[in-house]
């Protein structure tokens, strides 16, 4: 707040004045006022008193103000500073007892030095006091307050300056506040509204009054009126004026006080009351929530316990299963690389075989280029000879062996050599197989047998997760655990799937094994159990996370598509798994790709490694029992059964994917090769319906016009061609020759309507006047 120039000059004068009123107070001038001569104070006071009737008589506010101010004489706060009024109301209270004569000095004899000055100030004081009884006719003298207030340039009377300075309430109290600092006086007692400034001080101090609670036998009283107090009470300074006397007590006083604690009281109750009502309502609410949370916390600390006994068994579950995995992974790389070098030894055994035929019965070879040159190692000639031997050997007496098999069972007529499959192994082969097999089953039983059953056991550990899933099924959904058991089984089931193998005839189904009748039933449960619920496809996840990867395992490393048995065994399982299993005919499904394509990926690479079609002259074909005419013939039959073999997987490979490896990679390339060399007649037709019996009949059932399918053109073009060399072979026989040929040449149109070449057969029927044309067609 700023502070003007005439702000600061005022408070320069209160402070001299407090300064000289002081000054006069503690030197006991006050109290001895008008103590000169007895005989000239009293007729001063009877002159003063005179005075003050005629100013009464004509100026009857003036004399109210004045009486109001001896009344109010005693009821001077403490630390207030005493007014000009009130030094001059007590001046005439001491003379009026003075002349009563019930005046008592207050100081003794050794003061006496002290009271001559105080006198002789008292007597300036009283020519002062006179001078503004005076009637004045002519022009006052200034006072020296006056002059001191026209030296520091304030206008006007000090009643005027002051009432200046009261009509600004903010400038009042800072006003205050510094007059407090300057003088340092402590404030015993706080300023007291206008309306109470005529209370006795014992409302503050109930009993006592503030003399006697100091040991003082005065009290100080206020002087002047009512509104020259009230303006005044917040720029004086307490100060303490000694007093005997108290303030008379009225009815009306103690009704107003007990009045105004009474109300006081009353909205001290109120407010107590709504803080106890407050209070009750909280009291109410929280036993409500007490309750409230201990009736539903009622399994909370079962459900805790609980919580914490799974959470420290999965905990040691999975410690369990990290020190226990790499065991079961390396037990698991172990089996599947023994039954890949039994399936690599077989497949490298029959290309060694057909090598050594096709040296052997190659018309463009002798004895010097049918041996191979040394190489790094040194090996001679003869050494060859001798290994080619042996491997003929073997070979042919597995051959026997396969033969007399054929003849016990009856099927020696229907048999063509190079439809069976050479997979005889020797005795030393199938001892030392079933010794590393037996090691391996012996590992695996090792694996878990310093662990508890509640750690390996698939029922032990589904009954701790359904136990879970029965009491606490919000948690055990929140956990994510239907998500987490396919991942937390899967060690164990491949531990128990270590020698499955599907393409054996002895393999158990997977479905009736252990784990699987185990876990069937996980998480069904009598009531209606929710569509979201990850435990209903527990078993399809479990297929698809174990079973497929160890298929895609044994069809890249184990199994052989010159093998007619394993690759129906093989078609079987996984038609299987895809009729039965939703999950694994999603395209999306990462483990089905994989399969797939190892399944692509294996006959691609049979293709290019094992199909292999001789070519001789047909001369040397003509004698059936030779060896090059055999070789031939098997041959021919091995590729029309890979041919078989391809396309069982119809169904499962794309139609394209088949049509591909199939037609363009086999038939087109190889077998129509050895129809070519083959005699023209009945085995050519049966060798063609041999082929054809091969296609599924679903690629053609379907095709609109008289064309069949695009990678089929050749064949029919051969079977033309087949059908024309049959005529022409058949003109100038005799009649049943003749009729021969038309029945070959009906069965060649029979063929080609078969796999839907109509455009071939009208041509061939129109060319050898064949009229049956519908009959056969409808016939096919």
């Amino acid at each position: 707040m700023l502070v003007t120039k005439s702000q600061i000059k005022r408070i320069f004068l209160y402070i001299y004045i407090y300064a000289d009123i002081s000054s006069k107070m503690w030197t006991g001038q006050i109290k001895d006022i008008g103590q000169e001569d007895g005989t000239a104070n009293s007729e001063q006071g009877e002159e003063e008193m005179e005075v003050e009737s005629e100013k009464e008589e004509e100026k009857p506010k003036a004399g109210g103000a004045f009486s109001s101010a001896l009344s109010s004489l005693n009821v001077l706060r403490p630390g207030e500073i005493p007014d000009a009024a009130f030094i001059h109301a007590a001046r005439k209270k001491r003379q009026m007892a003075r002349e009563l004569g019930d005046f008592t000095p207050v100081d003794s004899e050794p003061g006496k030095g002290r009271l001559v000055r105080e006198d002789e100030n008292d007597a300036s004081d009283d020519e002062d006091d006179d001078e503004k009884r005076r009637i004045v006719f002519t022009v006052k003298e200034k006072s020296q307050r006056q002059k001191i207030a026209e030296e520091i340039g304030i206008e006007g009377s000090d009643d005027e300056a002051l009432v200046a300075g009261e009509q600004d309430e903010e400038l009042s109290r800072w006003e205050q506040e510094q007059i407090r600092k300057g003088i340092n006086i402590p404030q015993v007692q706080p300023s007291q509204p206008a309306e109470v400034n005529n209370l006795y001080y014992q409302n503050t101090y109930q009993t006592l009054s503030y003399g006697s609670s100091y040991g003082i036998p005065y009290t100080y009283a206020t002087y002047g009126s009512s509104e020259t107090k009230s303006q005044k009470t917040d720029n004086t300074v307490p100060f303490k004026t000694p007093s005997n006397e108290m303030t008379p007590i009225t009815i009306d006083l103690v009704k107003k006080q007990l009045k105004d604690r009474l109300d006081s009281m009353k909205e001290l109750h109120k407010a107590n009351r709504q803080q106890y009502e407050k209070h009750q309502q909280s009291r109410e609410d929280s036993t409500k929530a007490i309750e409230r949370l201990e009736g539903s916390s009622g399994g909370i600390g079962e459900q805790y316990k609980f919580l914490q006994e799974m959470r420290g068994y999965v905990q040691d579950l999975l410690e369990c299963f990290s020190e226990k995995v790499p065991l079961i992974n390396e037990l698991e790389s172990a089996m599947h690389q023994l039954y890949k070098q039994r399936a690599s030894r077989l497949v490298q055994r029959r290309q060694d075989d057909i090598k050594d035929e096709s040296s052997e019965f190659s018309s463009h070879s002798n004895k010097a280029l049918m041996a191979p040159n040394l190489d790094s190692f040194g090996r001679d000639r003869v050494l060859y000879q001798e290994q080619v031997k042996r491997r003929t050997a073997e070979r042919e007496a597995r051959r026997a062996r396969r033969r007399q098999a054929r003849e016990q069972t009856g099927k020696m007529a229907d048999h063509l050599e190079g439809l069976s499959s050479d997979d005889e192994e020797t005795s030393t082969d199938i001892t030392n197989f079933n010794m590393e097999r037996d090691r391996i089953l012996k590992e695996s039983s090792k694996v878990f047998e310093d662990v508890l059953e509640s750690f390996y056991s698939i029922d032990c550990i589904k009954s701790q997760f359904e136990a879970w899933r029965s009491k606490y099924f919000a948690s055990y959904k929140d956990a994510y655990i239907g998500l987490c058991l396919p991942k937390l089984f899967n060690p164990l089931i491949r531990l128990q799937l270590l020698i499955w193998t599907p393409l054996e005839g002895k393999c158990r189904d997977f479905e009736t094994m252990l784990w699987f009748e185990s876990l069937l039933f996980y998480g069904c449960e009598e009531q209606e159990q929710e569509k979201d619920d990850a435990d209903i496809s527990l078993l399809p996840t479990i297929v698809e996370r174990v079973v497929l990867p160890k298929l895609t395992v044994i069809s890249e490393n184990i199994w052989d598509p010159f093998s007619t048995t394993q690759t129906s065994r093989m078609v079987a399982i996984v038609q299987k798994l895809v009729d039965g299993y939703p999950s694994v005919v999603n395209a999306e499904n990462k483990n089905t790709q994989m399969l797939l394509k190892a399944l692509l990926l294996r006959m691609r690479r049979t293709l290019d490694d094992d199909v292999f079609m001789p070519l001789y002259p047909k001369n040397i074909l003509e004698n059936k029992n030779s060896g090059p005419y055999l070789f031939f013939q098997r041959q021919f039959w091995s590729s029309v059964k890979l041919l078989g073999n391809f396309l069982q997987w119809y169904g499962i490979l794309s139609n394209k994917t088949l049509q591909e490896l199939s037609i363009d990679g086999l038939l087109n390339r190889y077998i129509l090769m050895a129809f070519q060399n083959s005699e023209y007649g009945d085995d050519s037709i049966k060798k063609a319906q041999s082929v054809i019996a091969c296609f599924p009949k679903q690629w053609f059932a379907n095709l609109k016009g008289d064309k069949t399918i695009s990678q089929l053109e050749n064949f029919c073009r051969y079977l033309v061609h087949l059908a024309d060399t049959i005529y022409r072979n058949s003109i100038g026989c005799s009649d049943v020759e003749k009729r021969n040929a038309r029945e070959q040449i009906k069965q060649i149109i029979k063929l080609l309507a078969s796999i839907r070449a109509l455009d071939h057969a009208m041509t061939v029927a129109n060319d050898h006047n064949v009229k049956e044309l519908k009959i056969l067609i409808e016939g096919k």
